[in-house]
């Protein structure tokens, strides 16, 4: 009997060794890395090229709202990352927006959960037609990131890869 209740004491103390040693979830922070240059935000998909995107940030529900609003050019490579402070569900439109985007949406852990591609409207000033053409996640993200159409998709980015944030300090 000793033998049995030693036995279950140690399978259950490796258990609780073994979730430790888990990586943690549960905050945005989760897909933050190391920088490795000091130079301004960016991210990087953990692929075998791994490209890289010049990060304009957009923290609070002002810069939320603005987005890329009223742009007529995004460089190559570049993008805006809209950082939240809890899982989010919010749609995006393309009100006031004049490229066309790609948005990557990703979970905390920095894995993208979905990729929609929005075309400009014919008349991106016109809010009712905006409010018509929304881009809604099919998962709970943490982050969105805006980058001209087609980055994804030139670069081999998918659903279920991973992307690694450097936002500096």
């Amino acid at each position: 009997m000793l033998a049995a209740s030693t036995f279950r004491s140690l399978f259950l103390a490796a258990i609780v060794v073994g979730l430790m040693t888990l990586p943690a979830r549960g905050r945005a922070q989760d897909a933050i890395g190391a920088c490795s240059v000091a130079s301004g935000p960016y991210a990087e998909v953990q692929i075998d090229t791994l490209p890289r995107i010049d990060l304009e940030l957009a923290r609070t529900s002002q810069e939320h709202q603005r987005g890329l609003m009223f742009r007529d050019y995004l460089p190559p490579d570049s993008g805006m990352l809209f950082v939240y402070t809890a899982e989010s569900r919010e749609s995006y439109w393309m009100y006031n927006t004049l490229i066309p985007l790609s948005i990557a949406f990703i979970d905390r852990d920095g894995t993208i959960v979905d990729i929609e591609d929005m075309a400009r409207l014919d008349d991106p000033s016109n809010e009712s037609q905006a409010a018509r053409v929304v881009y809604p996640s099919a998962a709970p993200y943490w982050y969105a990131l805006e980058v001209n159409s087609g980055w994804f998709l030139d670069h081999g980015v998918g659903v279920g890869q991973q992307i690694v944030f450097c936002l500096g300090s």
